[in-house]
């Protein structure tokens, strides 16, 4: 008989691994070699192996006498197929797959798959939120016999494979133990029951294939790449299982002048050297569509930013609004006309080499240009 090998090694864990490392490194490597899944002819040694290591290894007082004396000093007693250490192999699945949920009464059913359609806005609409309706073609429950999939006068019956459970277990015994494995019933796939006489309108599905008009509610505030999610709105389950969700994809087109950053607005504004140096007002665009006045103080440099309060995008699903920032960008003109390239030059020369104290720039400025 061959020595066991180390529970660390069986996990492919170090020593100094964490609990949570064992744990996601035994989740893995059951699934793996589950014998419901894995048809090997050693998975079912394989499975064995990895349940024991994982007994001993999420066990911290078995845990140290296995550091400190091997495998002398943690015996481990083995596990049946019918549940993992923890967790049992329905929890597994769904981890991993998704898409089964249960009835009260135990019975397998396959929920619906989740559905996603896209849909454009503008630059406002997605502001300030909206309603959109979107085509969706899905799979719907059947009208004629309420999505069971029976003809209507009659009823699904009893699985007669497995009696409604929805699961063949199979007890196996060996020199080491006795091993229960659960299996999906092969007849009703899981459901516990059968229909004997189908629908003609979906043939024994419980659903059709349709094209619906939804309704979405666009909140204000959304952004480009996020998504809503209408619960129940994808496709419905088989015989009558629950619907998938329906995940709204947005994107928005850009605006002309402003920038979204989080729930401020962003505008650009170009101002000539005379509206730097002197100040101004000016009006800048707001995503409600009319203009603001904005006062640029005089000296402003570029770079600089003003800010308008509760001037920006409303904070989605919550009170408030961001702000509308007004970068200030100044520019130089590269082509002057011989007027303007006079009075430059008038201004430079009372500017001199180094900056005087008696009289400031802005001053200066407006002898020149002649502001008050």
């Amino acid at each position: 008989m061959s020595a066991k090998r180390d529970y660390y090694e069986v996990l492919g864990v170090s020593r100094s691994a964490t609990d949570d490392e064992v744990r996601k490194a035994y989740r893995k490597l059951a699934f793996q070699y589950h014998p419901d899944r894995n048809p090997s002819n050693d998975a079912e040694t394989k499975f064995k192996e990895i349940n024991e290591a994982y007994e001993v290894l999420s066990d911290p007082h078995r845990r140290r006498e296995y550091d400190q004396f091997g495998h002398q000093g943690a015996p481990a007693g083995a596990a049946g197929f019918g549940g993992f250490a923890g967790f049992g192999f329905d929890e597994i699945f769904e981890t991993f797959f998704g898409g089964s949920t249960r009835t009260a009464g135990g019975r397998r059913q396959q929920r619906g798959a989740d559905l996603r359609v896209d849909v454009t806005l503008t630059f406002e609409e997605a502001v300030f939120g909206c309603e959109k309706t979107v085509e969706v073609p899905r799979w719907e429950k059947c009208s004629r016999c309420s999505g069971n999939g029976a003809e209507p006068g009659t009823q699904p019956s009893r699985c007669p494979t497995c009696n409604g459970t929805g699961e063949i277990r199979r007890v196996q015994q060996s020199v080491i133990g006795q091993f229960v494995s659960v299996a999906v019933c092969d007849r009703c796939r899981g459901e516990g029951r059968v229909i004997l006489t189908p629908c003609t309108e979906c043939r024994g599905t419980g659903r059709v294939r349709a094209s619906r008009r939804v309704m979405v509610t666009i909140p204000g505030g959304i952004d480009d790449g996020q998504q809503i999610r209408l619960p129940g709105e994808g496709e419905s389950g088989l015989h009558g299982a629950p619907s998938g969700d329906l995940y709204v994809a947005v994107s928005v087109t850009p605006h002309q002048s402003l920038k979204r950053q989080g729930f401020d607005l962003i505008y650009d504004l170009p101002i000539n050297v005379a509206q730097a140096a002197l100040g101004d007002e000016v009006d800048v665009p707001t995503a409600e569509g009319p203009t603001t006045g904005v006062k640029v103080p005089a000296g402003t440099q570029t770079g600089r930013i003003i800010r308008l309060k509760d001037l920006g995008v409303p904070h989605l699903r919550a009170n408030g609004r961001g702000d509308l920032l007004v970068r200030v960008r100044v520019v130089i003109p590269q082509h002057l006309t011989d007027e303007q390239r006079e009075l430059f030059q008038k201004l430079s020369k009372t500017f001199g080499q180094e900056p005087h104290e008696d009289k400031g720039f802005f001053d200066k400025v407006k002898e020149v240009f002649g502001g008050e």
